[in-house]
Parts: C-alpha cells; sequence; structure tokens
C-alpha cells in the first residue's frame, strides 16, 4: 500500500508523517520525503531578483523521484543523499528499502501526476496560512538556518504563489483532506481511521 500526504509548507506533513510510521511500525514502512531529491544548487530557477525558489515543481529531481518509488515496488532498495539546504558541508547517504507500506510526503504529490496515479490512499493537510507562516519561521530559523528577513522574502514571492499554483488547486482530488487546526494527536487519530478503513490496509493486516 502507498501512502501519500500532500500540503503546503508548514501544514502538519511531517508530524502526520511520524504519527503514522509510529502507528504502522509492525510493517515497517518505507518513508520517501520529497524534501531529498532537491536538485543541486546550481542547477536551481533564480527569480527576478536573483534568489533561488525552491518552492517550484522544477526544483525536484521528479525523475529520480518517480524511478526510486518504482524500485521500491519492484521490491529494490534505493539509495539517495539527504538535501540539508543550507547545511552544504553535511552530506548524509541513505539507503531505503522496500516495504509492504510505503508513505510519500512532500508538496508535489499530486502535480506529479505519475506519483499521484501510484498513490492508494492521498491525504491533504489543510491549515490557515498565518499558522503556515508561523510555523515555518519557526523551522527554518532553526533547522535551515535563514533569517526572518530571507524566511519572509521566500514567503511572499515563493512559497505563497507556487502554493497557489501547483499544490492548492489538486487539493479536492485527495482522499481525505484534513484542516489541521486541533491537537496533532487528535488530526494523526482521524487521519489513521481512514487508512485503516481502506481495502489496500485491511489486505495487509490479513498478511502479516
Amino acid at each position: 500500500m502507498i501512502i501519500g500526504i500532500c500540503g503546503g509548507s508548514g501544514s502538519g506533513k511531517t508530524s502526520v508523517l511520524s504519527g503514522l510510521k509510529e502507528y504502522y511500525k509492525e510493517f515497517n514502512p518505507t518513508v520517501v520525503s520529497m524534501d531529498n531529491y532537491y536538485l543541486p544548487i546550481e542547477q536551481q530557477q533564480k527569480d527576478e531578483n536573483g534568489e533561488i525558489n525552491f518552492d517550484l515543481p522544477s526544483s525536484l529531481d521528479r525523475e529520480k523521484l518517480f524511478d526510486d518509488v518504482k524500485k521500491l515496488l519492484r521490491g529494490e532498495s534505493v539509495e539517495f543523499v539527504e538535501y540539508t539546504f543550507n547545511h552544504k558541508e553535511t552530506e548524509i547517504r541513505t539507503v531505503l528499502e522496500p516495504s509492504e507500506l510505503i508513505i510519500i510526503e512532500g508538496l508535489f504529490l499530486m502535480y506529479y501526476t505519475e506519483i499521484f496515479d501510484l498513490i492508494d490512499f492521498s491525504v491533504f493537510m489543510d491549515v490557515c496560512q498565518k499558522v503556515q507562516l508561523e510555523r515555518r519561521i519557526e523551522r527554518d530559523l532553526v533547522a535551515r538556518g535563514y533569517s526572518k528577513q530571507e524566511i519572509l522574502y521566500q514567503w511572499n514571492h515563493h512559497v505563497l504563489p507556487c502554493y497557489e499554483r501547483y499544490v492548492e488547486p489538486y487539493k479536492s482530488l485527495a482522499d481525505l483532506i484534513v484542516i489541521n487546526e486541533r491537537p496533532i494527536k487528535e488530526v494523526i487519530r482521524d487521519v489513521i481511521e481512514s487508512v485503516d478503513k481502506h481495502p489496500c490496509m485491511k489486505k495487509l493486516r490479513v498478511l502479516v
């Protein structure tokens, strides 16, 4: 079974992913994060001010992502270098092993039609823009080493325009739309309840 988690920056994709991974740990799920498929800096597009726009669908190695997911479905392991954004001195090489349960998380889960066609159950995480921005500032200041000025520039010039063009229009295609404005434990519980009802999950339960 393949579960897909989509939504804008700061919508709670990673938190739900962690909750699903823990709840379904008996299947030893394989987690595929689109964040690890960013192309090198020199291949990224720049905006009119010469700033790199990481929120375009072209910012990811779409072909490798698709190839890796197909390999996992064939029972093959895949290897990649984890993308570390501003921490360029760090290189972590990771190997993903195949599993009966694959969870894919990322902005362009639905925009990349070849990936979306492989998904058995899709979740769209939705939250108000104020909360999204607060979460992004908190994350990027610490984890990605950006200044608040850089974060706000990206938000206004890249994040919101690209979300409105490449992410939000596909929301209605999701099997489950989650408004993430409640305690995260409640959100994860509701997602799990929906996943458990899916025929593919019922089949997995029988096999284990």
